[in-house]
């Protein structure tokens, strides 16, 4: 199985919120395609009372058995990149995971205390995942299986004879 990495950066806002339990919210925001030169946690832009980070680096990581999905999130119209966030308990949010595989993504959704979200896919990364499903897609042909004929095993009711339960005389 083919497997092939890429390196990006994550950038996510927080953003001020008015209520009474929750001072901040945490959402991913872009994908930068490769590393940029500033340390993980460095606000990068002020908006008011939002502010955006970049939290880090992330690997990409692209399987030859999943080209399929991959060609589902190129051809949706709007190519995406998952990004699932996770509070570490220090107020500042991390990156748990990043995916371009929809269904993984879905699946980071799973775990209630990320935040998960869709980001557009930059064009460099659109351009390394297409040439790799040039490279490695193989289509699957569907072959719809004929179910088995069943074969009806005879039935005996309560008064039958060949019906015996334990502890029957007989």
């Amino acid at each position: 199985m083919a497997v092939q990495h890429m390196m990006v950066g994550v950038v996510a806002v927080k953003r001020k919120l008015n209520n009474p339990w929750i001072d901040f919210e945490w959402t991913p925001e872009a994908i930068l395609p490769g590393l940029p030169a500033v340390e993980p946690g460095t606000v990068i832009a002020r908006d008011g009372p939002h502010e955006s980070y970049y939290l880090g680096p992330a690997e990409l990581t692209f399987h030859s058995g999943e080209t399929a999905h991959y060609r589902d999130n190129l051809t949706s119209g709007r190519p995406s990149v998952w990004v699932a966030l996770r509070d570490n308990g220090d107020g500042i949010w991390r990156v748990a995971g990043v995916t371009v595989d929809p269904y993984e993504g879905e699946a980071y959704a799973d775990t209630v205390d990320d935040r998960v979200e869709p980001v557009p896919m930059p064009h460099d990364v659109m351009v390394e995942l297409s040439a790799f499903f040039d490279k490695h897609h193989v289509e699957q042909t569907f072959f719809k299986r004929k179910r088995d004929r069943h074969v009806q095993e005879p039935t005996y009711g309560l008064g039958h004879p060949n019906l015996r339960r334990p502890g029957d005389k007989g």
